[in-house]
């Protein structure tokens, strides 16, 4: 496809699809263990850090697989990688069945399972190269919508395990094994996209010297963190602060992550019309605002809820146009180790906060200070996204004024 073409193909739009089933089920995999971490911790007598730290592991690991899966994706194409990855979560998922009387031996699983969650970099590439710039927005946050494995999880998973402990671990891997048969015949690469020929330190090293890699790095941690962090903490928050069984708060965590999932391709909509900057800061700012509101403990029903599930728009919103702004200032060639740097750092962005609120709620017995710590991190998103970002152009340098330019000549 000619990439200026105003037009996506055929080839295009069963790309995108495949990839988005395919980053969907992986990311279920990927947040097996967050559902059922209330009923680990009764079953072996965990902490809440301890509840914490082991629904954390994974998304330290799946943040940082995505710096080598980006690099390995623009190497060899996502028609290898991502049944690859997919055919190799089965394993920890299937190991899940046998350690559940482990704490130590469920870390190391966990770990094992980080590897569902480095999709997210296969796919970005894949759809960034097949759709042309006025429509890449909007693609990227289609794709992104992928993340609703995590809502997937959060709501079939504990209720399939009510039908056996082991039940839910079958289910998603063989969903796993079938995707990764039908992507193996069904996704292909663009038969013209750029293949990089240095080995992929350098690559890796190129990339993490452009300036804007580490700037859209630190917005999408906020964002797509944000998001993260609320998946996998957002049940052991609502059962410990609000008294919620693990199905009832399983099933708003899923809600709060499907409204994520649904703003996500808002937020690239929304950047083909308008600056991805703007976009991102006025995003943030509303999170900042209402992680504020729920930092006061308000009741659930109904401010509660309406704050959590605002704040959730907000953090997809600005998810999606994050990654339409890698799109448009990112070089072709290098999206997938861009894509890989900053959605790492995006997942470790998810990886701290529930390690924080547990340590908080264990020694304060309140989560307040951990919404104020969002809401500043939110603002701080905010005003850098419109007052630095909203003048990038390919490559990450800022656009220059030309009329200032020419009145500055002599």
């Amino acid at each position: 496809m000619n990439s200026d073409a105003q037009t996506p193909t055929t080839a295009a739009y069963r790309n995108l699809a495949v990839a988005t089933v395919g980053f969907t089920l992986t990311f279920w995999a990927w947040d097996l263990v967050a559902p059922l971490a209330g009923w680990y911790g009764d079953r072996l007598g965990l902490s809440s850090f301890q509840q914490s730290l082991l629904v954390a592991v994974p998304v330290l690991v799946g943040s940082v697989g995505r710096i080598p899966a980006g690099a390995l994706t623009d190497r060899y194409g996502a028609r290898v990688m991502f049944p690859l990855v997919a055919a190799l979560t089965i394993v920890p998922v299937l190991l899940l069945t046998v350690v559940k009387d482990s704490y130590g031996l469920l870390l190391v699983v966990g770990f094992l399972l980080g590897l569902g969650g480095t999709t997210f970099a296969i796919g970005i590439p894949l759809v960034n190269s097949w759709f042309p710039p006025a429509k890449r927005g909007l693609a990227l946050g289609v794709f992104g919508m992928g993340m609703g494995g995590v809502a997937l999880s959060g709501y079939f998973t504990p209720r399939i395990a009510a039908h056996g402990e082991n039940l839910p671990f079958f289910v998603v891997a063989v969903a796993l094994a079938v995707y990764a048969v039908l992507a193996a015949f069904l996704l292909t690469d663009r038969p013209d996209r750029p293949v990089p020929t240095a080995s992929l330190a350098t690559r890796l090293g190129t990339a993490g010297r452009l300036r804007v890699t580490w700037e859209l790095s630190a917005l999408y941690a906020i964002g797509f963190g944000g998001i993260v962090a609320f998946g996998v903490y957002l049940p052991t928050y609502l059962k410990t602060w609000y008294g919620l069984d693990p199905t009832d708060a399983g099933t708003k965590a899923a809600g709060f992550a499907l409204v994520t999932v649904v703003f996500r391709p808002v937020g690239g909509w929304l950047s083909d019309r308008a600056h991805p900057a703007l976009v991102t800061a006025y995003a943030l700012g509303a999170v900042a605002l209402l992680a504020i509101v729920q930092a006061f403990d308000p009741r659930l029903d109904p401010v509660g809820t309406i704050a959590l599930l605002c704040m959730a728009a907000g953090l997809g919103t600005a998810s999606g146009s994050v990654f339409a702004l890698v799109a448009q200032v990112t070089p072709q060639a290098q999206v997938g180790s861009v894509t890989g740097i900053v959605g790492a750092t995006g997942g470790l962005g998810g990886f701290l906060p529930p390690l924080v609120m547990g340590a908080i709620y264990s020694s304060k017995d309140s989560y307040s200070i951990g919404f104020m710590l969002l809401s500043d991190l939110a603002l701080a998103g905010c005003v850098y996204a419109y007052g630095r970002m909203r003048g990038l152009r390919q490559g990450g340098e800022p656009v220059r004024d030309p009329a200032r330019t020419t009145a500055a000549r002599p």
